[in-house]
């Protein structure tokens, strides 16, 4: 096989026995279109090989900045000529090893696409090109009343987002990436520029194309905008830290207020562990125990009788008064070091790598999973920290290990293998919110079952015949050099 021997280990990957060098007419052809906009530099193709997984860099054989769909189509379609593995590139956040261009080929970086087209507060959308990051749309946004609520924690871009249907934070309250798009302009595996659904909130019109490329990773075709939905913002939010004895208390905590229906903006557990890296890395005095982060939102007053009834269950679970911030810089202030979570722990143990887990299971099975999985973790002798967004039942690892030890590599592997099986055995999936890309490929078979999976690859097969559009990634198909 030509990326891993078994997709489910982690070993680091290698330049695959099919790469060939990038052929002379493609090259010529990139160099003309995009001036220098066009590279082969060493270091910025290393850059564009490289992600926050714990795979090594494997770089493309040239790289080209878009600035527009017609950018996009063009490379395109000058590389499916030739037969040319393409992979889009946002920034680079991704954890499964989505950009690693595992076959050679032509990384187009969609980042310089950062323009907010279109802002309409009447509709509550806006429209993107594929760069914007969530950050810059919710700054745009600013003054209009409205906020765009998918936060991964990262200050990913939108087109990646969409890639992976990315969720996080608020997710509990706001729903997911793929509750949050309504239209796509996608380039095809031939060069084509397609739009995916109206602007309207609605329709009954043929396929659902924008869902089919949301979590698509960028193997059906690439996105370079998407119309997205704004939620209001609430005129009063609330934030909250609780601290507990333990994590099943915390977790019981989240999940008694899913089932009593409390509107929950956010709700975050970090174990222990967490918070001693987060204390260390942003120089914080929080307590160092099993941990809620929560928020609340609504008209005034609502926020503040969430917070009031979410107290109540925390006390009766075991956990402690909350910490509570009003004004924006102090929820700010509380939530900043949630997100510097995962460079947090990374510090525990400098010049280790995360292998990087995603349980989602049904919000029932939650405790006893991660429970489960704590013992599962505290048996190895690896340091591991827990946390995630437990209100819709999804929790990651952070298992740290020495890139160049292989014991290491092969236990941590081991773990992560298990956790997944396990979210699997309790109703779940093999990842919530990260995506497939190299590392769960072979877990799709055991999740949906061999016939589903073969109708993936069959979708597949049809929108991309030559198998260019980030090859080696989600559903394994041979790949032969030329197309």
């Amino acid at each position: 096989m030509s990326v891993l021997a078994n997709p489910q280990r982690s070993d680091m990957v290698s330049p695959s026995a099919t790469r060939r060098p990038l052929p002379e007419a493609v090259r010529a052809a990139l160099q003309q279109h995009f001036g220098e906009r066009f590279t082969q530099n060493a270091s910025i193709l290393a850059q564009h090989g490289a992600d926050e997984s714990h795979y090594a860099p494997t770089p493309p054989d040239a790289v080209v900045f878009a600035l527009s769909s017609e950018d996009v189509a063009f490379a395109v379609k000058t590389c499916a000529a030739q037969g040319v593995p393409v992979i889009a590139f946002g920034v680079g956040s991704s954890i499964e090893g989505h950009v690693l261009a595992v076959h050679g080929g032509v990384c187009i970086d969609l980042s310089r696409m950062d323009q907010v087209l279109a802002v309409r507060p009447e509709d509550m959308t806006a429209t993107v090109q594929a760069g914007v990051t969530r950050m810059a749309l919710n700054a745009e946004l600013a003054h209009s009343g409205f906020f765009f609520s998918v936060d991964p924690g990262a200050n990913a871009s939108i087109g990646g987002m969409v890639a992976t249907a990315a969720s996080g934070t608020n997710t509990v309250r706001y729903g997911t990436m793929r509750d949050n798009v309504l239209s796509l302009t996608v380039v095809t595996a031939e060069g084509a520029i397609i739009r995916t659904a109206s602007h309207a909130r609605k329709s009954s019109a043929g396929y659902n194309l924008t869902q089919l490329y949301c979590g698509s990773e960028g193997t059906l075709g690439i996105v370079t905008e998407a119309t997205v939905r704004l939620h209001p913002r609430p005129e009063e939010v609330l934030a909250a830290v609780a601290n507990f004895p333990d994590i099943k208390s915390a977790v019981d905590a989240v999940i008694q207020a899913v089932q009593l229906g409390l509107p929950l903006a956010r709700a975050e557990m970090l174990d222990a562990l967490t918070i001693r890296a987060i204390n260390r890395h942003s120089k914080t005095s929080l307590a160092e125990a099993p941990t809620l982060f929560l928020e609340f939102g609504g008209a005034a007053g609502e926020a503040a009788a969430q917070a009031e009834q979410m107290q109540q269950i925390v006390r009766d679970c075991g956990g402690g008064d909350f910490k509570m911030a009003t004004r924006e810089e102090e929820r700010s202030a509380l939530w900043t070091p949630r997100h510097h979570a995962y460079f947090a722990v990374l510090q525990l143990r400098p010049g280790s790598r995360s292998l990087t887990t995603d349980a989602c299971v049904p919000v029932s099975r939650l405790a006893e999973c991660i429970e489960e999985t704590r013992a599962d973790l505290e048996a190895s002798g690896l340091v591991a920290p827990i946390f995630g967004h437990v209100g819709d039942g999804n929790f990651h690892c952070l298992i740290l290990v020495d890139p160049a030890n292989e014991a290491e590599r092969e236990v941590a592997e081991a773990l992560s293998q298990r956790l997944t099986r396990r979210a699997m055995a309790h109703g779940g999936t093999c990842t919530g919110e990260h995506g497939v890309g190299l590392h769960k490929i072979g877990y799709l078979a055991e999740e949906h079952g061999e016939a589903a999976v073969d109708i993936m690859r069959r979708v597949k097969q049809a929108l991309d015949p030559k198998n260019i559009l980030n090859p080696g990634k989600v559903v394994l198909l041979p790949f032969a050099p030329g197309g």
